[in-house]
């Protein structure tokens, strides 16, 4: 006669299935919330560029390899979360040793500022995610032992940023990695998510500030050392294509016609090293509220994945710090970190079929949220 009496299973039993349905409900709105931002973006690179010599090819590239990273992501983490993820992070540190992909010596201001926080680029991008990718493999993973294989790849990842003399991809590695082991102390993902909003909407407003020389002198000239005086001079031609077309923007892939600092550059690639200033110029205040919108839709699907809490959070590392370096320098030029970020925020939302196949599992979240209506009752 011991044991849990009706009226508790009967509480379970109708909690469970409410759950599951509800949090499938929530998934179906992110992800008609991803397709509507995500073909916002498309749709607005092409207006953006009517009626001018403007090429929104790079755009509709970018949009597409997220787009499909992302549906890769989905199903493949559905099927096998553990070997998806340890897969994706190995694809990404290979993409490193690949030179047609113009990686890591292709690293935007490497020429000209050394390896500083002036030359974060595609390499410490695709580091960083690798990381999160290996971390993310570590937490969806049972054995022990391989929990801790699966994280001495991640700090392999780490030092391969060394070895390939990208100090900012080993910072951006190794920081994804203790934030991934810091995660397990997180009960409440919104807090952690919150946070990382907080860093990403710090470094852009900080380097939307050095555009504008808004900052104080003595921590200008430091950060101007750092990020070389040609990327600030590009981002000050950035800020001002922006005020002079707030609308549509100067057009796609436009800026290095039109920025007097990027005809002037020796051996430059035409773009201002700032994927928000970019879009400011070439895109208008539309573009740069959508390349927001797609970060936020990204963080979102996170807070309502049905995946554990560190899972979550390490995956919102690694993208805020993608975030952080896009910001700074040329990372979502390249198509490899645009699906690899596509590929992460994938494998991070996506539900287990073996969770749904043995009647679906809880995380901390999903059972805070079960027991509160029957508190409240």
């Amino acid at each position: 006669m011991g044991g849990r009496g009706p009226s508790s299973r009967g509480v379970d039993g109708m909690a469970a299935p409410a759950v599951r349905s509800g949090a499938r409900a929530r998934g179906a709105v992110t992800d008609a919330a991803g397709v509507v931002i995500l073909g916002g973006c498309a749709v607005w690179s092409l207006v953006a560029a009517a009626g001018r010599e403007a090429r929104p090819e790079g755009v509709l590239l970018a949009v597409l390899a997220v787009a499909g990273g992302y549906a890769c992501g989905r199903i493949c983490g559905s099927l096998l979360p553990v070997a998806a993820a340890s897969a994706a992070a190995l694809a990404m540190a290979v993409a490193l040793r690949r030179p047609e992909d113009g990686l890591p010596g292709d690293l935007p201001g490497a020429a000209a500022a050394g390896h500083s926080l002036g030359s974060t680029g595609a390499a410490a991008a695709l580091l960083a995610l690798a990381s999160g990718a290996a971390c993310c493999a570590a937490w969806a993973a049972r054995p022990y032992p391989l929990r801790i294989a699966l994280r001495l790849l991640a700090l392999g990842v780490a030092v391969t940023g060394l070895a390939l003399g990208s100090v900012a991809g080993f910072v951006a590695a190794l920081g994804v990695l203790l934030c991934s082991l810091a995660a397990a102390r997180i009960n409440r993902r919104m807090v952690g998510l919150a946070g990382l909003a907080l860093a990403t909407g710090l470094v852009v407003g900080g380097s939307w500030a050095m555009a504008e020389d808004a900052l104080p002198s003595g921590l200008a000239v430091s950060l101007e050392g750092q990020l070389t005086v040609n990327r600030v001079l590009l981002w000050q031609d950035a800020l001002d294509l922006a005020k002079e077309h707030p609308a549509r923007g100067a057009g796609p892939d436009r800026f290095g016609r039109l920025s007097p600092t990027a005809r002037q550059t020796p051996h430059g690639d035409g773009k201002p090293h700032s994927a928000p200033l970019q879009l400011a110029a070439e895109q208008g205040v539309v573009g740069t509220s959508l390349l927001g919108a797609v970060f936020g839709w990204m963080l979102y699907g996170l807070w309502r994945s049905p995946r554990d809490t560190p899972v979550v959070l390490t995956a919102g590392a690694s993208l805020t710090a993608l975030a952080a370096l896009a910001a700074v320098g040329n990372a979502l030029s390249f198509t490899a970190v645009t699906a690899g970020a596509g590929v992460l925020a994938g494998l991070a939302t996506a539900r287990r079929l073996s969770d749904d196949a043995s009647g679906g599992t809880f995380t901390a979240d999903a059972a805070a949220e079960a027991e509160a209506p029957a508190r409240g009752r």
